[in-house]
């Protein structure tokens, strides 16, 4: 059973990943709501015994930044991969994760997705 707090956390991820140009949602096999672009995944959500999880496709550097802080770990199995995770996020955490979700979504995109991202968000 889902709470109401992972429910509100799930649609805000949301917002973010889907207001990403052609961004698209997708469970997976374990029941996890998997944002991809052009078929890669660049952020996976759940919930686990913990609470509400969320995952992010990283690099090994951006990677190693936040792991020297208390709140992400290296995301089980893929985290060799550069990925990063984030267990129940705060408010004031947002407007990182929001920058981080998008460097995922730019590391997952084709490069003329990439391009045109470039474009929109350089004026």
């Amino acid at each position: 059973m889902e709470s109401r707090y992972t429910e509100a956390m799930l649609d805000h991820v949301r917002n973010i990943c889907l207001a990403l140009p052609e961004a698209v949602e997708h469970i997976d096999g374990f029941g996890h709501n998997t944002f991809k672009i052009n078929g890669k995944s660049f952020v996976i959500s759940g919930e686990s015994e913990k609470g509400f999880s969320l995952s992010f496709k990283s690099d090994r550097e951006t990677q190693e930044l936040l792991l020297q802080k208390e709140k992400y770990f290296k995301t089980p199995y893929i985290g060799r991969h550069g990925w990063v995770s984030i267990q129940n996020p705060d408010r004031e955490e947002w407007d990182e994760l929001t920058s981080l979700i998008q460097e995922g979504y730019l590391r997952a995109a084709p490069k003329r997705m990439v391009k045109k991202w470039n474009e929109l968000n350089t004026k």
